[in-house]
């Protein structure tokens, strides 16, 4: 017989969790201390800067910068490949893994969301919800996000939960991106819709 999976297992997989579980708790003040440290760096710290991303992230590249202001949820479960460019005011919420390959631009105000809820609220209400449970009062779960290597995120970019973009793409500023783009394409809006092809 299986043991039945914990919270993070039930994350991790795509299923209903407790965001509010201790564990989750314990990696939002985890990732919150470490964001403090670094958003006190000078620009110029950028030893000190990669030092604290390496502690943030669950794996990272080398020649990766992060621009100021920054945010995500946890930190662990993001992955960068080397040369890669995250410019300022950017947010990952990264519930689940979000994995960044090598070679990639990620231009201001950009969005990586990979938690999210069920659409309707008789699903998205937690059943039986009582206040003192300590429980989320809906159900959320989360799903990865993977861009791959080549790619450049035009400022604004949102990316819903369970999204790949494909090696080599371009994604048009302001695009909302909610379902996969394939490998070497330009795509733009919202929703985002591949234009054309790009020479690979």
């Amino acid at each position: 017989m299986n043991e039945p999976k914990n919270e993070l297992e039930k994350c991790m997989t795509g299923e209903y969790y407790d965001c509010h579980n201790e564990i989750f708790l314990e990696y939002k003040t985890r990732a919150r201390e470490l964001l403090k440290e670094y958003h006190a760096l000078a620009y110029e710290q950028k030893k000190e800067k990669t030092d604290i991303l390496k502690r943030l992230f669950g794996q990272i590249g080398t020649n990766v910068s992060v621009g100021l202001p920054f945010l995500c949820d946890y930190g662990q479960n993001i992955i960068i490949g080397n040369n890669v460019s995250v410019n300022m005011n950017c947010t990952f919420v990264d519930c689940n893994r979000i994995t960044i390959g090598d070679n990639v631009l990620i231009a201001s105000n950009v969005q990586l969301y990979t938690a999210t809820h069920p659409v309707e609220l008789t699903d998205r209400l937690t059943l039986d919800w009582d206040p003192k449970s300590g429980q989320y009062f809906c159900r959320t779960y989360a799903l990865p996000i993977r861009i791959g290597s080549g790619c450049w995120l035009g400022g604004g970019v949102i990316v819903l939960p369970g999204v790949t973009i494909g090696d080599g793409c371009v994604i048009g500023a302001g695009s909302v991106v909610t379902k996969d783009i394939p490998a070497n394409s330009l795509a733009v809006g919202n929703p985002c819709r591949v234009i054309r092809q790009i020479n690979a």
